[in-house]
């Protein structure tokens, strides 16, 4: 069918949203803003933040614009069952961070990123690995969004694509650089409030005004019985499989949510992802909905684009005020994402990169840090926008971050419970899992009976890590051990001769299983008895004023790392 006439804004009205927007989220920032700013308060605001900010915080840093788009993809590529293996998994995967969280706070109740954490738990290598993935993560991360605000802003105005991704840039750095985290958590709140009102209008509105229900009985013909099929084996295997693996790999290795970690108050830490966890799969899985309606409406974006579904159906079927509304949802959402990830550039370098290997932790000047953070905002804006005018696919660029943090997830978890974990099976495990990763997702080796065996091999090892580790957070390590073998065993008929055509999966998988071989296999002979104590003296505040208000101020533990 041909799409139906899409609404656009004129420039003025545009330039109104947008300064409605961004102008009322500076006006929080400079409210919430100090005078005399001190370092630890800017990277995650004196660790002490209540139920209400933090559980709208971590759903709104989860619930980004490409989250919207990529479901709606999901829902319009593999029909009924997409948006569910979206959202779903994704807000599953919130919930299953909790019980690593409370032994991640335990061990390091004043830390600022994971990757500080990694220093004191092994030293320089394995927390430049991590803070390097974070860096990579996160520009990834800024670009899409912007990707998709330049999108939402070419389609509803008379603005091109690069000047949209430059409204969006200059205006999530314009209120995040004031206050840094502290400005971020507080406008998620407002951002995250506005979000749920919006789908709770907007989503069945377009369903109605584009024909509801009718228009699913009509429009069936379109579907193939795949995507018609609730229990499509296709939907699992192309989006559901690949976004469990990669969403665990978020959710362990993402310092967005780390540091959201970090900053609640520790009592607090069950509820917030519980309720974070709600919020995000009823908000994700709503949207990705409007796919499958595009789907049976035989809607088709512009240039076959899938950045533009979103967009281009609201702009079909909405009249001008509900547009508006739309057009507030998706700029607060990409900018909930977008200053999260400037937070977390920003604690990355003011922490790990100036604080313990530049100047030092004994050394290191809050002030300076400060001028760190800020400037690392500025030159990752930067960056993010000339990454952006590639326009690259957003769904795809979700799931390998997701699968490139998988080589990550075991050596980051082990070090945490396990004592025997050593730097050298860290660091070693990590690159060889990168090594192996890289050429399997990008095709890069020929697929015959050995290496699609080899292939089949690590993949079923994979499922069988990638389950046994979301169970023991909740269960503990017996429990986890019987559901990671029989895993292994029941999913290893299906996996040969099969799964080497699904490389994404495949590539996803092996990361896990690569890295938790090594890392296994380098420590469990190790003699080392880490004592878990020193991390929390290792870490903690780096400005003498929050110190003096809170823990006392520690330096290095004088043991070997």
């Amino acid at each position: 069918m041909n799409n139906p006439e899409a609404v656009q804004f004129s420039a003025v009205i545009v330039v109104l949203l947008l300064l409605f927007f961004y102008g009322g989220t500076f006006f929080i920032s400079t409210r919430i803003g100090k005078k005399k700013e001190n370092a630890d308060g800017y990277m995650t605001a004196g660790n002490k933040i209540g139920f209400g900010i933090s559980a709208a915080s971590m759903t709104a840093t989860w619930i980004w614009a490409s989250s919207m788009y990529a479901s709606a993809t999901s829902g319009y590529t593999y029909g009924i069952s997409g948006p569910i293996h979206y959202g779903l998994w994704g807000a599953l995967m919130i919930l299953f961070i909790y019980p690593f969280g409370k032994r991640i706070r335990a061990v390091a109740p004043r830390a600022h990123t994971l990757a500080e954490v990694m220093h004191a738990r092994h030293g320089r290598s394995s927390q430049l690995m991590l803070a390097g993935s974070n860096v990579v993560g996160s520009l990834i991360s800024l670009m899409s969004n912007f990707i998709a605000g330049g999108v939402l802003i070419s389609m509803l105005s008379p603005f091109n694509f690069i000047q949209g991704v430059l409204a969006v840039a200059s205006g999530v750095l314009l209120y995040t650089l004031w206050s840094g985290f502290r400005a971020s958590v507080l406008t998620d709140f407002v951002q995250v409030m506005a979000m749920l009102g919006a789908v709770a209008i907007l989503v069945p509105f377009i369903f109605f005004a584009a024909g509801f229900p009718a228009a699913f009985e009509t429009g069936a013909g379109n579907l193939t019985p795949q995507q018609s099929n609730f229990f499509s084996s296709e939907a699992f295997l192309g989006q559901g499989a690949p976004y469990i693996a990669a969403v665990l790999a978020y959710a362990i290795g993402n310092q967005t949510i780390a540091q959201r970690l970090f900053a609640v108050r520790e009592d607090l830490i069950k509820p917030t992802f519980i309720t974070a966890t709600i919020g995000y799969g009823a908000m994700v899985i709503g949207v990705g909905m409007l796919g499958v309606l595009a789907l049976y409406l035989g809607f088709e974006p512009t240039g076959g684009d899938m950045n533009n579904l979103i967009p281009e159906m609201a702009a079909s079927y909405l009249p001008g005020v509900l547009l508006a509304l739309f057009f507030i949802m998706i700029v607060g959402a990409l900018s909930s994402t977008a200053d999260s990830d400037l937070a977390a550039l920003s604690s990355i370098m003011m922490a790990d990169v100036y604080g313990q290997n530049v100047a030092g932790k004994a050394k290191a000047d809050p002030k300076k840090m400060l001028l760190v953070g800020r400037a690392s905002m500025v030159v990752a804006t930067a960056l993010a926008v000339c990454f952006a005018s590639l326009q690259l696919n957003i769904l795809d660029l979700l799931v390998f971050v997701g699968a490139l943090w998988g080589a990550l997830v075991f050596p980051v978890l082990a070090s945490f419970y396990w004592k025997k974990v050593t730097n050298k099976a860290f660091t070693t495990a990590v690159l060889v899992a990168l090594a192996v990763f890289i050429p399997v997702r990008f095709e890069l080796i020929p697929i015959n009976n050995v290496t699609g065996l080899l292939i089949e091999l690590f993949s079923v090892i994979g499922i069988g890590v990638v389950l046994g580790l979301m169970s023991f957070g909740f269960f503990g390590l017996r429990v986890a051990k019987i559901i990671g073998v029989v895993a292994i065993l029941v999913s290893a008929p299906f996996v040969f001769g099969f799964l080497r055509d699904y490389t994404t999966l495949s590539a996803s998988l092996i990361a896990y299983a690569v890295s938790t071989l090594v890392c296994y296999l380098m420590s469990f002979r190790s003699t080392m008895e880490f004592d878990f104590s020193v991390i929390a003296e290792r870490t903690g505040n780096f400005d003498v004023e929050s110190s003096a208000s809170a823990t006392p101020r520690t330096t290095n533990h004088p043991g070997g790392k």
